[in-house]
């Protein structure tokens, strides 16, 4: 297939070659730094010029992407940047070897080039590094685009997220914050004794959440997989083997639509206590999102796209059924047959589908449908329907009813949560339904685990479980408005050749 090159693209491959004339490998094994940026700026930034003028520095070597040139005949000025830094080079034709002074003539902007020399401040206070020797470690072949635009078109800053990186500082700090959010929940977890573990992303049998799988197949056993939706069933097996506090950060996939909202593999954390339950994890929600905005932010009161949230704690909670009440006027607890949530549903516009047999399915539509969005500040919803909740331990007072709860900050979901059930009977009984469910269209049912049930029978201690999404907290500890801005290789579209 014969390449198109632009006309810059072709001036930046005669420059290469002509590299190559000069008997040199634009293209280095290694180079070793004897300092970093930071590091001198961290030395350096409060002398004068005259001190550092006085007072000779050590010999340096750097090493960086060429973000600028300014060359003015006999010298030239670059700004390098190397790790989110950025810092000057002084070069001069005087001050050179002839070879490198040639080398420095066949320089583009994106090239990748090491100098060693002197600390020094320019008359404008600048501080920069003059060179006593230069070289091209990497010859860039393609440019970079215009400066102070970048890449404005997001599929193609989601595409070509390495130039995104280079040329946005702001893409870059997200993901900084993004490494350092993560970071803070394992330390608060492993300093609360819970133990880091691995469950398998291939699973022969779909459950712990309600979710479309992604599907493949494992030629040596030759029996179909799923990509998992959740990690929730192998890690509660692990609190049956009597690791009593466990927790997971990895990926998960969902075989569903794209949105700012959404992306088919993203990362969550599920963790799980022995001898807990739902309210002991609203606390630990509460710890994970408050510490994590603390680290990333220095507060708990952010900005999310132009609103005010405080993440301090403790969350407000509320009833599902007394939010509905709230907002729509509907008062669940006085709705005693299915035909009167129906007749309800009709009047405030609530699509039912086939398998919403029961009052409880149309409580939860109610509560999606006009409540979620309605939530700014940190609420903890409770009092999910059964129906919704497989996986959860039915209320003592109430069995239609589970001790499960949502996170939801500014009409999002951030957690999900519950007392998990540990009735072996009631758990089969409830995997039964789902494959009813199955039958009747719903395509988010999960399967009959019968290894699960197996484990509930040697005994699950009384148990609380936690399940976060990592990329929306992101989203919200960086102000982010879209998913794709704090993954860094979010799915996308094929791109259509020209």
């Amino acid at each position: 297939m014969k390449i198109e090159r632009t006309e810059q693209e072709k001036i930046r491959r005669e420059k290469l070659l002509k590299l190559k004339e000069m008997g040199l490998d634009p293209y280095f094994t290694s180079f070793t730094q004897t300092v970093t940026i930071k590091e001198i700026i961290e030395q350096y930034n409060d002398f004068s010029k005259k001190e550092l003028e006085d007072n000779h520095t050590n010999n340096y070597s750097l090493a960086g992407r060429v973000m600028m040139i300014r060359n003015q005949g006999k010298a030239m000025f670059l700004l390098i940047q190397s790790n989110g830094d950025k810092f000057q080079f002084y070069l001069r034709k005087d001050a050179l070897p002839k070879h490198d002074w040639d080398v420095a003539n066949l320089l583009d902007i994106g090239d990748i080039v090491a100098s060693s020399g002197r600390i020094m401040k320019t008359q404008t206070g600048q501080l920069t590094l003059r060179s006593n020797s230069f070289s091209i470690l990497t010859k860039s072949l393609r440019p970079l685009p215009e400066k102070f635009h970048g890449l404005t078109d997001v599929e193609e800053r989601t595409r070509r997220r390495y130039v995104d990186l280079i040329m946005n500082g702001q893409s870059r700090e997200t993901f900084i914050k993004r490494t350092k959010i993560v970071s803070s929940i394992r330390r608060l977890l492993d300093s609360k004794g819970y133990y880091e573990v691995e469950t398998p992303i291939l699973q022969a049998t779909l459950g712990g959440a309600a979710a479309a799988p992604f599907k493949t197949h494992h030629n040596a056993l030759d029996m179909e997989f799923k990509l998992r939706i959740a990690t929730e069933l192998p890690l509660k097996r692990l609190i049956v083997g009597g690791i009593d506090r466990v927790y997971e950060i990895g990926r998960l996939f969902r075989n569903e639509g794209i949105s700012i909202k959404h992306n088919p593999e993203f990362t969550s954390i599920e963790l799980y206590e022995a001898y807990a339950d739902m309210h002991k994890m609203m606390k630990i929600t509460e710890e994970i999102i408050s510490n994590a905005s603390i680290e990333v932010n220095g507060t708990t009161e952010i900005h999310y796209q132009g609103k005010e949230i405080s993440l301090k704690t403790p969350f407000n909670s509320i009833e599902m059924i007394d939010l509905i009440k709230e907002v729509t006027g509907v008062d669940f607890n006085k709705v005693k047959t299915l035909e009167q949530a129906q007749t309800l549903a009709k009047k405030h516009n609530i699509e039912l589908k086939p398998h919403y047999n029961s009052i409880g399915y149309i409580i939860n539509e109610f509560f999606e449908e006009k409540c979620e969005e309605t939530i700014l500040q940190p609420t903890f919803v409770t009092g999910y329907p059964v129906e919704v909740s497989p996986l959860a331990k039915r209320r003592r007072d109430n069995p239609n009813i589970t001790d499960r709860f949502e996170l939801f900050i500014d009409g999002r979901e951030y957690a999900n949560a519950f007392s998990e059930l540990n009735d072996a009977d009631d758990q089969y009984s409830r995997f039964e339904e789902q494959l009813r469910e199955s039958k009747q269209g719903n395509d988010e049912a999960t399967e009959m685990d019968i290894d699960y049930v197996e484990a509930l029978e040697y005994g699950l201690p009384p148990t609380g479980g936690l399940g976060l999404g990592i990329d929306r907290l992101v989203m919200l500890l960086t102000d982010s408005k879209s998913i794709r801005d704090v993954i860094l290789f979010p799915h996308q579209r094929k791109k259509e050749n020209n």
